[in-house]
């Protein structure tokens, strides 16, 4: 597909592309938002490693240069001329299992990485010439300017990565798609804990709409920076309301629960309401239809811009134990983060 670049522009995005399951259902554990870093790499001549890692688009700026050269956005190594390869070691922000990956070359075309393969490892620290590595993307062909994506059987927990590039060349971005991994049998039953977020194995199941926002943000830590930081529907003109489920880390009794809408002013919802239920078995497209009618957690309560809406025990309803809510807003608008606090139940 051509992108064509704005009148006036001479900056040129990336393609759009369809997302695998593995990159609609689980975060990307590679996100610099929950600490990811580059530790090493051998080379970052043209472009430095850590831009590879960042959470915005790559694009191609028209006659952008810098020092070394053509400015890119992404890690670009020299050509070698001595024979071996390049690779870059990636603490991940997250430790958590890997489901996939994306090794994406956008706007590389004459100077992309003809193959790439990955090596994971599990340490505390950091990995050191001792450290064993294991292969969960043996070497994989890469391909001039496109997103490369591929899906992995693993149920092991990683906390770093390695990516080995064939011999040199450029890399977008890389996206590493897993689940984060909690041990929850050292935390104390007796406190309150932040079940939905993000750091703690909570998940972005479904939602109805997403035109404006990214639904994953709402489960993240801290308030948000700006309103491109948060959940935001599309205007509603027809009957009805937007809604995002929300499987939890973790069973737990919901004792107390926040909705910010940060930054979101002349967009905020009008008022929202909280469903849940505790949830056995199902696949997530089966649990989009059960939630209509789950049993209200939260009854519907007026929200008002730019503020953080706190509920309690007066507020709301005695369910139980619960691992999935469903948040509705009504009829639309914009949510910066949802917290849910309770009490773990095994």
């Amino acid at each position: 597909m051509s992108i064509a670049l704005h009148p006036g522009s001479n900056v040129l995005p990336a393609a759009p592309v369809e997302l695998p399951e593995f990159a609609r259902r689980h975060v990307n554990l590679a996100e610099p938002d929950f600490g990811a870093c580059v530790l090493s790499c051998t080379d970052e001549w043209f472009a430095p490693a850590e831009r590879m890692l960042q959470s915005s688009s790559p694009v191609f700026v028209v006659g952008k240069f810098d020092d070394h050269g053509k400015w890119m956005d992404g890690w670009e190594t020299r050509r070698r001329r001595n024979g071996g390869h390049d690779h870059a070691v990636i603490q991940l922000g997250l430790p958590g299992v890997i489901k996939g990956l994306d090794i994406d070359t956008s706007h590389f075309t004459g100077n992309f990485p003809p193959a790439a393969s990955v090596e994971v490892c599990h340490v505390v620290g950091v990995p050191d010439e001792h450290t064993e590595w294991t292969e969960i993307l043996p070497a994989a062909a890469l391909g001039s300017s496109a997103h490369h994506f591929f899906s992995v059987d693993d149920s092991r927990v990683w906390t770093h990565l390695r990516l080995h590039i064939y011999p040199d060349g450029g890399v977008a971005r890389l996206r590493v798609y897993g689940q984060p991994s909690i041990d929850w049998q050292s935390k104390d039953r007796s406190a309150l804990h932040e079940v939905s977020a993000l750091q703690h194995g909570g998940r972005i199941v479904a939602y109805n709409d997403a035109h404006f926002g990214v639904p994953f943000r709402l489960i993240m830590p801290g308030r948000g920076i700006n309103m491109g930081d948060g959940w935001e529907t599309r205007r509603r003109r027809e009957p009805g309301n937007d809604w995002c489920i929300v499987q939890l880390g973790r069973t737990a009794v919901v004792e107390r629960i926040e909705v910010d809408t940060a930054h979101f002013k002349g967009n905020y919802p009008d008022s929202v309401s909280i469903q849940a239920a505790l949830v056995t078995q199902g696949t997530d497209q089966s649990i989009v239809t059960q939630a209509m009618f789950w049993d209200t957690l939260l009854p519907e309560q007026k929200t008002t811009m730019d503020r953080q809406h706190f509920y309690d025990r007066e507020q709301i309803r005695p369910l139980g134990p619960v691992n999935y809510v469903r948040l509705n807003i009504f009829p639309d608008g914009g949510v910066s983060r949802l917290r849910i606090w309770g009490r773990l139940v095994d």
